[in-house]
C-alpha cells in the first residue's frame, strides 16, 4: 500500500512554498534514512536537489556487496509559478520518487528492510519556467540537464529507474505507467523480461511499453528532438537505465495543472519499490550481460551517443 505515501508526497509538493527542506522534514522520523539537500542557482532561478539514502541489510554502506538501486525523479519543476497556479503534471516524477522513498523508509520501521541500498534523487522547484515544444509546451528548468545529471545520477547506482511524466506526446496513448527498453552505454537493449513481469504484477494489467529512438538517448542540447528527458540519466552512467513513464491517453502539457493522478503516481512508486526489492536481491535483471558483451564485441562501443557528438570538428 503506497497510496498513503503518494498522497503525502503530492500534498507536500502542491505548494508555492515547497522546497527541499520541507521534503527533508518528511523523513525526520526515520533515523536510519539520510537525506541531503543542495540548492543550485542559475540566472533562471534555483532548485533544491534532494538525495534520500535508504540503507539495506547487506548494502555497500554497511560493507556488503549487494547492488545499489537508484530511483530518479526526472522533471523540470513541480510548479510553473507565477504563470501557472498549483502543481504541474511535470511534477509527477518527483511525487512518485518521494512516495517510494517514504514507503521504503516506513517498511524499515516495520522490519522489512531491502538487502541493498536504495538511493532516491530528484529536485524541488515550485516556480520553474516553461518552454515552447511540439505538440504541447514543455516545462523548462532553472538548471540544465548536465547539472541535473551531476546531482541525480550517482556513481553508486548499479541500476536506475528514471520516473518522468510522459504525457505531452502522441507516442503513448495509455493512462497509467509504461516502461522503456533498457539503455546502457549508448545501446538500446531489449525490454527486460523481469521488469515486464513486475509491472504486470504491480499494476494488475498487461505490461505497457513505449518506443524510444536513438536521439532520445543522446544528451539534451545537441539540437535533436527528444521525446522528453526521461532517458537523460543514461548519458551520465554506464549502469543500465530504464524509463518509467507516467502516462495519459490524451496529450497533456507538462505545465498543465490539475493533471496529476494519484493512482498512476502510486503505480509508479509501487513498481519502483518492487523492482528495488528484486534488483537488490538478485531476482531482477535489467539486461543480459552475455548479450551486452556479445553486441559490443560485434559492433563496438556506442558510448559516443552519450556525448555531444562530433559537431565541433565539423565546423573547422
Amino acid at each position: 500500500m503506497v497510496l498513503k505515501q503518494t498522497l503525502i508526497a503530492l500534498d507536500t509538493l502542491d505548494s508555492a512554498y515547497v522546497d527541499g527542506g520541507i521534503v527533508q522534514e518528511l523523513f525526520n522520523k526515520y533515523p536510519d534514512v539520510s537525506v541531503t539537500v543542495k540548492t543550485v542557482t542559475s540566472e533562471r532561478g534555483s532548485t533544491d536537489f534532494i538525495k534520500i539514502v535508504i540503507p539495506g541489510t547487506r548494502g555497500k554502506i554497511k560493507g556488503g556487496d549487494t547492488p545499489t538501486f537508484g530511483i530518479i525523479g526526472r522533471l523540470g519543476g513541480v510548479g510553473a509559478r507565477p504563470s501557472r497556479i498549483g502543481m504541474v503534471s511535470d511534477g509527477d516524477g518527483a511525487a512518485a520518487t518521494i512516495a517510494s522513498a517514504l514507503k521504503l523508509a516506513d517498511m524499515q520501521t516495520k522490519g522489512d528492510t531491502l538487502e541493498g541500498d536504495v538511493i532516491v534523487t530528484t529536485h524541488i522547484c515550485p516556480n520553474a519556467p516553461t518552454l515552447p515544444h511540439e505538440p504541447v509546451d514543455f516545462m523548462d528548468s532553472p538548471v540544465d540537464i548536465l547539472t541535473m545529471n551531476k546531482h541525480e545520477v550517482l556513481p553508486e547506482m548499479d541500476a536506475i529507474l528514471s520516473i518522468d511524466t510522459t504525457k505531452g506526446n502522441r507516442i503513448i496513448n495509455h493512462k497509467g505507467i509504461a516502461i522503456s527498453p533498457t539503455v546502457k552505454e549508448g545501446y538500446i537493449l531489449r525490454i527486460s523480461d523481469d521488469l515486464l513481469r513486475i509491472i504486470e504484477m504491480t499494476t494488475g494489467q498487461f505490461a505497457v511499453t513505449f518506443p524510444i529512438t536513438t536521439q532520445d538517448i543522446t544528451p539534451y542540447g545537441n539540437g535533436l528532438y527528444h521525446l522528453n528527458s526521461i532517458l537523460q540519466p543514461a548519458v551520465a552512467t554506464d549502469s543500465p537505465v530504464v524509463g518509467v513513464a507516467i502516462t495519459a491517453q490524451s496529450i497533456v502539457p507538462g505545465c498543465g495543472t490539475g493533471a496529476s493522478h494519484e493512482n498512476d503516481i502510486a503505480d509508479a512508486a509501487r513498481f519502483a519499490i518492487e523492482v528495488a526489492k528484486e534488483t537488490t536481491n538478485g531476482t531482477c535483471q535489467f539486461y543480459s550481460k552475455n548479450e551486452f558483451d556479445q553486441i559490443t564485441q560485434l559492433y563496438g562501443s556506442m558510448k559516443m551517443l552519450q556525448t555531444m557528438g562530433e559537431k565541433a570538428s565539423h565546423h573547422g
